[in-house]
């Protein structure tokens, strides 16, 4: 499948989850709406029908609009008469009960004489027995001298709660759709692993290639009768040999090496290790290019030696090989209050931004050094923050394009993180 076929497919797939959800909520809404319009419906005509009956008690006949709405969840009641607040309340409750508006209330009886509404009360038609508790004061209604005020506090969770097989059936689509979610980018990182497994199997194949061709030319010249009569060739030829078989066998270590560390538990043999002793001998080795400034007054770690000389001459070879320019390293070491940190900074290309958080990562090779002269495998980076890892330390990326990176290892708590600080 062709990466742009695979785009079009990953955007038409958001943009169905994203449909679906939205669909999901326009309906829920919609029916949330439904059931409000019939909750307000089916309280008009309950307490009409109170009204009613108020009116029959009295002897006087009531209108047909008895009832007014002042909110979503309050109504006024116009009974035309006083009305005994005991007989009120059962009056209500059978009504809502007739007309299954089984749903707590509460309820206040306007005093024309003292122009306030009285005798407040909270009524829970799901309690058993039945609470009442002191109510709120319940707004006034101007429009007649005797009415009662009715309040539904619990209106929204009696209606989500006839709302059951729609919030069933959302969080089942909502379900499904996390499960496509998940398995979307289950498959945007497994494909995102075969393109570095590929360019990895490219890097390789060309990397153990090109020694394969070189040994095979040096050989076919080596067979040949005429080269014993040119010494200086002959030695030529053999030193070729010599090099790439190193350099085959230092890239087929540098593959078994990683292989047997991820089948395994990467493990470290920590002894006590003078670190400004292996510094200087990395110094040494890449002279004249590295210059020390070795600042810590103790450099006495406990780590893997033989871990801790490859990451240092990893670190180095790395700031060497991308390198444009005249190479200038500089290898440091300070304390930062109890914390021991060592450095290694360069004056290279450089790593821009977006690649600071992912280049520790298996087989991750930055694309702007992705050039013949220095190909490799995206091991090297990887193997160094593993190596931090074990020992439980630190590593921190500095890095401007064009400018140069530092690469700052604290001896202490292990994390892999990636800085701006220049």
């Amino acid at each position: 499948m062709s990466r742009r076929v695979f785009r079009i497919l990953i955007i038409l797939s958001v943009i169905s989850i994203i449909g679906i959800i939205t669909v999901q909520i326009v309906w829920v809404r919609k029916a949330y709406a439904l059931r409000e319009r019939q909750f307000r419906q089916t309280a008009f005509i309950a307490l009409q029908d109170v009204a009613n009956q108020v009116g029959r008690l009295n002897g006087i006949t009531q209108s047909y609009t008895a009832v007014t709405q002042l909110s979503p969840d309050y109504f006024i009641v116009n009974t035309d008469s006083p009305v005994d607040p005991g007989i009120l309340e059962h009056y209500i409750q059978n009504s809502l009960r007739n007309h299954h508006l089984i749903t707590d209330f509460e309820y206040g009886i306007y005093n024309c004489e003292s122009d306030r509404m009285i005798y407040g009360a909270f009524v829970s038609l799901n309690a058993n027995p039945e609470t009442v508790q002191a109510s709120r004061n319940l707004p006034k209604f101007s429009r007649s001298p005797y009415y009662f005020g009715i309040h539904f506090p619990s209106q929204t969770s009696f209606i989500a709660g006839h709302l059951d097989g729609w919030i069933a059936s959302s969080a089942a689509v909502l379900l499904v759709v996390l499960f496509f979610g998940y398995t979307l980018v289950v498959v945007l990182r497994q494909r995102k692993l075969t393109e570095v497994q590929r360019d990895f199997i490219n890097n390789i194949t060309h990397e153990l290639q090109t020694p394969v061709a070189t040994l095979r030319i040096a050989a076919d010249v080596l067979q040949s009768d005429s080269i014993f009569s040119q010494p200086e060739r002959h030695r030529q030829y053999v030193r070729v040999v010599q090099e790439e078989s190193l350099r085959l066998q230092k890239q087929v270590s540098n593959v078994l090496q990683l292989s047997r560390s991820e089948r395994m538990q990467f493990t470290i043999n920590a002894t006590e290790v003078d670190l400004h002793e292996l510094l200087t001998e990395a110094a040494t080795v890449f002279h004249p290019h590295v210059t020390l400034e070795l600042r810590a007054e103790n450099a006495v770690i406990r780590a893997d030696r033989y871990h801790l000389e490859n990451v240092i001459n990893n670190l180095i070879d790395n700031a060497l090989k991308y390198n444009t320019a005249v190479p200038h390293i500089l290898v440091q070491t300070r304390n930062e209050g109890n914390r021991l940190l060592w450095s290694v900074q360069d004056n290279g290309i450089g790593i821009a931004r977006e690649h600071h958080q992912v280049v520790f990562n298996q087989f991750y090779r930055v694309p702007t050094g992705n050039v013949h002269a220095v190909k490799g495998f995206g091991l090297g980076l990887y193997y160094v923050w593993k190596v931090i890892k074990a020992h439980r330390w630190q590593i921190v990326l500095e890095s401007i394009p064009g400018v140069g990176s530092i690469f700052t290892v604290k001896v202490g708590e292990t994390k892999k993180t990636a800085f701006l600080n220049f």
